[in-house]
Order: C-alpha cells, then structure tokens, then sequence
C-alpha cells in the first residue's frame, strides 16, 4: 500500500534516487548503496546541511523556505513542472484542495455541449473518472463511458491496453498526469483508494508511481489500434472547464485530409447508423400495412 503520509519526502527521495553523481560532476568513489546521490550529497550541492535534509525526507520539517526547496530542485535536476510540483508538496494541503474532495457535478453546459459536438469527447474528473461522455467517444473505446476510471482501465482491461501500440508510454503519461493532478493532497480518499488499489494490482503502476514523475495534463497526440477501423493518429485535446476543481473537457480529433480523419469518419457514420434505425422503428410500427 503507498504512502499518502510523507509526500514531500518521498518526492525528494525518488527523485534523488534517479540523478547519479556523474551528472552533477562528482566523482565516484567505491561501492555505492544507493542508485542516485547520496542525502548528503544532496545537502552539499543545495547548500544546507545533510541533517537538515535528513529531516526533510523523514517528513520531521514539512515548512521549508521556497529557496531551500528551489535549490534542492536544482541539484535534483527538475524542470519546470517538477519544481511545481516539488514548491506545492513543500507548502502542504491548502483549504482549497481539502473542499474539493467533495462529489463531482457535471456542469449543465458542458453535457449539453457533449451532446452536439460532432467529435469524440467526454468530461474527466480529477481522480480520471469518466465523469460524462458522447457516443462518439464511446465508438472510440467501450470505456469512454460515464463511471469509469481512465487509469484503472488501462491498467486493468486488457482491451483497454490493446488499444495502445505505445501501451508502457501511455501509462507513463497518465501516471504523471495523475500525480500532477493530486498535487500536495492527501486527504481525497477517491485519490488514495485509486492508488491503492492499483498498488495491488498493477507491478507496472506500483513501478511508475514510486518515480514520482509528474506531467502537466494539457493535449498531445494519440494513437490508437482500433479493433474496427485499425491505428488512427489523433490529436487529444483537454480544455479547463471553468467553475470546477480540475475537471477537463476531452476531445480526440485528425488531421484533415489524412487517413486516421477517414477513419473518424467511418467511426462516426458507424454510430450513428442504429440510432437513426432506432429513431424510426415506432413510426414503422404505427403505419398501416400495405395492400
């Protein structure tokens, strides 16, 4: 089972874990103990003391300086978005993410927009519940549907992983998008029950969760083998909706003019053929029979 306790030291210490002494120019004597650098290796280059750095992995300070934490994010070599991350789990839970662990809405609007866009598309919550989706995007995958959870079903359904060639690189990304998503906020039993869970019974996601990489969750491209169609390439878009606590409106579309558009459309007149059959059948039924 993870640990939701000690976020911040356990950042510190699966990111420290992945820098090694080569990369941030010191030489390597002996046997090693460990993958990356060592605590006091770490507090050498950040420029506090090793007992100091000691208590901030053990989760005995949780109130370090913004420069403490930005100097220790230099020598673990983070980017930007690592650096975020890192500032937020240093700063702890505030109100905001407490009250969000509430009920998820759908926004009247936003499952009125659903239902007339013309391409795939659903609403993902903030623990990647599929909160309301279109037909489309269920053409697309069975499990684009309302009540299911993005992450447990790629890892779990195997019919969900087949869907994806790149299967390792797209677990990768929602994990980290997922670890973004949770940010400093341990307190959502939806979050930690997921996690759980998925510790159980997944050796990939037990894998990728204890790297601690985050990724901010924002559009990127997608392909797919699709048991119908075959591999698409499509462009994946998640756009804030406003008004909710991290809620984003997904929708899949192609390059016009190319082949995986084709296919989308082929997808698309596919669905809507037995709904349009299904719209006539009651007038069929009432008419009189013919001579």
């Amino acid at each position: 089972m993870a640990d939701h306790t000690n976020t911040l030291g356990a950042y510190l210490r699966a990111r420290r874990e992945l820098v090694t002494p080569d990369r941030v120019g010191l030489p390597r004597f002996g046997v090693r103990r460990v993958p990356g650098l060592r605590r006091e290796e770490v507090a050498m280059l950040a420029g506090i003391s090793a007992d100091y750095y000691l208590r901030l992995e053990r989760g005995r300070d949780r109130n370090p300086s913004v420069q403490v934490l930005e100097s220790i994010a230099r020598v673990l070599q983070l980017d930007e978005t690592g650096t975020a991350h890192l500032l937020a789990l240093g700063a702890g839970p505030g109100r905001a993410a407490r009250r969000d662990s509430g009920e998820e809405r759908v926004p009247a609007g936003i499952r009125g927009l659903l239902g007339s866009l013309g391409l795939p598309a659903f609403l993902e919550g903030r623990s990647f519940d599929v909160l309301a989706a279109n037909p489309l995007a269920a053409a697309l995958s069975p499990r684009l549907a309302t009540g299911r959870n993005r992450l447990r079903d790629l890892f779990l359904d195997p019919a969900e992983r087949s869907l994806y060639p790149d299967w390792e690189g797209a677990t990768a990304g929602m994990v980290a998008g997922f670890r973004h998503a949770a940010g400093p906020d341990t307190d959502d039993p939806r979050r930690t029950g997921l996690v759980d869970e998925l510790s159980r019974a997944s050796d990939r996601f037990r894998l990728l969760w204890a790297r601690h990489d985050v990724q901010v969750r924002e559009g990127a491209s997608v392909t797919l083998d699709h048991p119908q169609v075959g591999e698409l390439t499509l462009n994946r878009e998640k756009l804030g909706v406003g008004g909710t606590a991290g809620q984003l409106l997904v929708v899949y579309h192609a390059d016009q003019g190319g082949d995986s558009a084709e296919k989308l459309r082929l997808l698309a007149s596919r669905e809507a053929g037995p709904r349009t059959r299904d719209q006539s059948e009651p007038a069929d039924r009432g008419a009189p029979a013919s001579d």
